[in-house]
């Protein structure tokens, strides 16, 4: 007996139907979202053989959308960034599945590897890049649904937006 409490659960908790939540068709917290981009990059055939590398431009696709968000693929060659910018009133989880990407803030500098998750909520300004010398994929969850990337500054991260919405069917990047 564990003298530190008195409550003791007799019999198998996970009988008690009452404290059991139905599994959710789809994400609705930002922990759910994250395992949501934790499970497609384990499941490299979801994703792998969409990826394109474009040297002109970054490469994107939407992979999925569903009840108030989407689900982005992006490549990146080296060289090739977001430029600094915000989402709106998106908040996101940004999951690297290959290669390396850097992650530029007013905070600071940050090496993102393969595996690597970064979750951000409405407001938060980044620049994503590929300084490395081979070519990158990430994938990126965004909740609600992207519907601005306002840009900023080079030497502001919090200066007015100067990009016009973005309608959900066109290119979204970091």
């Amino acid at each position: 007996m564990n003298s530190d409490s008195d409550l003791q659960i007799a019999g198998d908790i996970l009988e008690v139907p009452h404290l059991l939540q139905a599994p959710r068709e789809h994400p609705a917290t930002v922990a759910e979202f994250a395992g949501l981009a934790r499970s497609i990059a384990a499941d490299r055939s979801q994703w792998e053989h969409l990826v394109r590398y474009d040297a002109t431009s970054r490469w994107y696709h939407r992979l999925r959308t569903g009840p108030g968000y989407e689900v982005w693929l992006l490549s990146w060659v080296p060289g090739q960034g977001s430029g600094l910018h915000g989402h709106g009133d998106s908040s996101g989880v940004l999951t690297v599945l290959g290669g390396a990407l850097t992650e530029r803030t007013e905070r600071g500098t940050r090496a993102l590897d393969a595996g690597a998750q970064r979750v951000f909520a409405p407001g938060y300004v980044h620049e994503v890049v590929n300084d490395a010398l081979e070519p990158a994929v990430s994938l990126h969850v965004y909740f609600p649904g992207l519907t601005e990337m306002p840009m900023h500054g080079a030497h502001s991260a919090r200066c007015a937006s100067v990009a016009p919405s973005v309608p959900p069917s066109a290119e979204v990047t970091a």
